[in-house]
């Protein structure tokens, strides 16, 4: 066996065991607030927030779950927040592509944590941008009072979201909910802004106040099935449109009515036959480097993800350390903006370092972008970089001018945009490949991504410098074993920020994938994102000057 086996090998190894992990973390998840919670979900008669998804969606297409590590590792001193206490899958209801979001009430019966708000904000994001019908799967005690100063009155707070419930109805875009549990105070807005609304029987209740608070506000003596159960909102009220006798009875309720919603036009990207890569996906395991810093083919990878492994590279002898080419991926054109991590020579005879843009790679991926939106091609960011490059010299030749045209280009782009953090996403490379704030349709990482201001060794230096600095202005001497430690500790505390997994509990990344789901998660995010027919012109604003 040759070395370089040997390291296909570990590389292979060691994403495997991330992986691993990946599933092992995925699995404590989907029990929510844990197995006893779920027994007594069941015995009220009541499906799960999970099999609730799983009983509308169809089983023969495909799904991919949104923000399934969100809260991860936050809110301990609360007892935590699995997923977030809402459960988003981007799915299929009679075929019809939905987004369903369903408040897990094994989690603080459903309680609405800051998370829980900003992933239900993600969810109406989607809808928004891309025309999907969104299905809301009710179950929730409203606002968790000891973080209400954190959820409640700000522009992205719990408030934000009855505003998007009226400008999705406003854009002519499906909104149905079932009451299936609690739904109370300020949260029983949702559903009954929602443009059509059910309740279950005997479980499910909507109102402004609860018994125990209308006793307490104006002395009467009611209970809870009167004062908003089904009956009464369905009977009396006309609050909701109908009644359900059990779980199942409303998700077949909600099925029968997506099956009748009509066509919208599309926007007309354009799909061909699908067909798998000609070279091993497999491969991807051992090409991926187990050292982050190591350089590697990113080549290598693009083959093993698009289709026939055809990628046909804009200004292949130009700016290498960007590759850009035309591909198509489960047979949707795409346009591909990927780091390339090998340590190239240029035509100077000068080396550049991979994951690393220069100049003229910035200058090459905007004037690419613009003819992306020029030919109306969804674009695919693969993003490994370590940031631009510095020093006198880049700072001479323009960097920071080359790399604004990038970032305009990126910026302003029509087309959707899609992001996959593969390796490194470090300091303003992640802006310049459309991180989060730049609003991609969907954001994944790999369980190999790490995204920070700038890598740990480097922040480490800087931040074990400001601390010394610190401590000498306050007379205190420092030992080499003291310093060792202190940059250990350092070094600790900045690699565990870096992590992916830090990322998707704050909802930086929509999802950590295995890699060999990229292809899902890119065409179903093509699918509906081809949802939005009035797409704007582009402006291509300073890349031309």
């Amino acid at each position: 066996m040759t070395k370089q086996d040997l390291e296909f090998n570990r590389n292979e190894d060691q994403i495997k065991l991330l992986m691993a992990e990946m599933r092992s973390r995925l699995q404590t998840i989907s029990l929510g607030g844990g197995k006893k919670r779920i027994e007594k979900q069941h015995a009220q008669g009541k499906l799960t927030a999970r099999e609730r998804v799983a009983f509308l969606l169809d089983k023969d297409r495909p799904q991919i779950e949104i923000g399934a590590f969100a809260g991860e590792g936050m809110y301990a001193e609360h007892g935590g927040c699995p997923a977030g206490g809402v459960i988003v899958v981007l799915g299929y209801v009679q075929s019809k592509m939905v987004i369903v979001v369903a408040n897990d009430a094994t989690v603080k019966a459903g309680a609405w944590f800051p998370i829980t708000g900003k992933k239900n904000l993600r969810a109406q994001e989607i809808a928004l941008e891309n025309r999907v019908p969104i299905l809301y799967l009710v179950d929730s005690a409203g606002v968790y009072l000891p973080m209400q100063d954190e959820i409640f009155p700000d522009k992205e707070n719990f408030g934000r979201i009855f505003r998007n419930n009226a400008i999705l109805s406003s854009k002519g875009i499906t909104q149905i909910s079932a009451i299936m549990g609690s739904c109370v105070a300020g949260g029983a807005y949702l559903p009954i802004m929602s443009d059509e609304a059910m309740i279950v029987d005997k479980t499910g209740s909507i109102f402004l106040a609860g018994s125990y608070l209308v006793k307490a506000a104006i002395g009467e003596d009611i209970d809870n099935e009167t004062l908003g159960g089904a009956t009464t909102h369905c009977e009396i009220s006309g609050v909701t449109d109908y009644k359900a006798a059990n779980d199942q009875d409303a998700l077949e309720k909600i099925q029968r009515i997506v099956d009748k919603i009509g066509a919208f036009p599309k926007a007309g990207f354009d799909r061909a036959e699908s067909a798998m890569p000609e070279k091993d996906e497999k491969e991807i395991y051992g090409i991926m480097p187990e050292d982050r810093s190591k350089p590697f083919r990113t080549l290598d990878i693009i083959e093993r993800l698009v289709d026939h492994s055809e990628f046909d590279q804009y200004k292949e002898g130009y700016g290498k350390t960007i590759l850009c080419g035309y591909a198509r991926i489960d047979g949707w054109a795409v346009g591909i903006v990927a780091n390339n991590r090998e340590v190239i020579k240029n035509k100077k005879g000068e080396m550049q370092f991979g994951g690393v843009i220069y100049s003229d790679s910035a200058d090459k991926a905007a004037r690419f972008i613009a003819n992306c939106n020029q030919k109306r091609i969804p674009l695919v960011f693969l993003q490994d970089v370590s940031g631009f490059m510095v020093g006198s010299r880049s700072e001479q030749g323009g960097i920071i001018k080359d790399g604004a045209k990038m970032v305009n280009a990126m910026s302003n782009s029509v087309v959707p945009k899609f992001t996959v953090i593969m390796g490194n996403s470090y300091g303003a490379g992640n802006y310049a490949m459309c991180g989060k704030a730049y609003d991609p349709r969907l954001i994944v990482a790999w369980p190999t991504a790490q995204l920070a201001v700038m890598g740990g060794a480097q922040a480490a230096k800087v931040l074990l410098q400001i601390e010394q600095a610190s401590l000498k202005a306050k007379g205190e001497i420092i030992t080499p074993e003291a310093e060792k430690e202190l940059l250990d500790r350092i070094t600790k505390r900045y690699t565990e920020q870096t992590s992916p997994y830090y990322a998707a509990s704050r909802l930086w990344v929509d999802a950590i994938i295995d890699p060999l789901e990229t292809r899902k998660w890119i065409s179903m995010g093509i699918e509906m994102a081809n949802n939005q027919y009035d797409i704007p012109a582009y402006n291509p604003g300073i890349i031309q000057s």
